[in-house]
């Protein structure tokens, strides 16, 4: 039984205890009210309103077209579901690389305009600057090493990060380095698992990770992968719990036969 499961909301504080006592922290995605609703309601420590809304909700490619007006879009309908657990939110492509004064006046904007609790930023010692005065400012950011999907076009591929080992290491670096600078997490992705075990031992934040084993202190998926709302994505370290495309397309199909056949609204579903 879980010691936090009868906390009223999940803080930061929350997260660093459950690493603490060894008690695995659990993150999903959720970019909309009902989902979200759900999700909280089922008992999830961290929603996060990923950037991944790019793919899942907007059909894009990649991550970088999502807007932070759209982020923050997402993230307001997300908080009025949400009664028990840290929303975290993606500060998307281009709202903070560029320097640390627009790193801070995008991470207030989402603060402010949508009531989430917590930032997202990817990447290590590029973005020391930012992290440090989005810090300063009261805002908790969770950091994000190993594949970092707004770089695609750098790396060309989704393969398996910092396998190398000079990546590894500053990998390993970049980590303490978050940790140091106070961010109360890191998302690990894509990463070995030896890996994030040795930086999940060294460094006091919890870690999360995604296609990252089973050593991190949380783990991460998107929801409608989980749910098998998506049907084409099928990377090693997705697990699906449900085929919801088939589900909701049966449905749908059932709707359809009994709209033609006019066996749909029945003498019971008229007045």
């Amino acid at each position: 039984m879980s010691a936090h499961k009868n906390v009223k909301r999940i803080t930061t504080h929350v997260l660093r205890s459950m690493k603490e006592n060894n008690e695995k922290i659990a993150m999903l995605t959720a970019y909309d009210y009902s989902m979200a609703r759900i999700v909280d309601s089922a008992g999830i420590d961290i929603i996060l309103v990923g950037d991944s809304a790019s793919n899942v909700m907007a059909g894009h490619e990649t991550t970088l077209p999502i807007t932070l007006n759209q982020m923050i879009y997402h993230a307001s309908s997300v908080v009025r579901a949400v009664k028990r657990a840290l929303i975290l939110v993606d500060l998307p492509f281009g709202s903070y690389q560029g320097n640390w004064r627009e790193a801070l006046k995008s991470a207030i904007r989402i603060m402010k305009e949508s009531g989430a609790h917590a930032i997202k930023m990817e990447g290590g010692v590029e973005i020391e600057e930012s992290v440090k005065r989005v810090l300063s400012a009261g805002i908790p950011v969770m950091g994000h090493l190993g594949l970092t999907p707004q770089s695609i076009y750098k790396f060309g591929t989704y393969v398996v990060r910092a396998k190398e080992e000079e990546e590894a290491e500053k990998l390993i670096s970049d980590a303490k380095l978050l940790d140091e600078l106070g961010c109360f997490g890191i998302v690990l992705e894509k990463i070995p698992a030896e890996l994030t075990k040795e930086v999940s031992q060294n460094i006091g934040c919890p870690t999360i990770g995604i296609g990252a084993g089973p050593h991190a202190d949380g783990q991460v998926l998107v929801t409608h992968d989980l749910l098998g709302i998506t049907k084409d994505f099928n990377p090693r370290f997705l697990r699906r719990y449900e085929n919801l495309f088939e589900t909701i397309e049966g449905a749908v199909n059932r709707y359809i036969q009994d709209v033609r056949s006019m066996d749909f609204p029945n003498a019971d579903e008229q007045y």
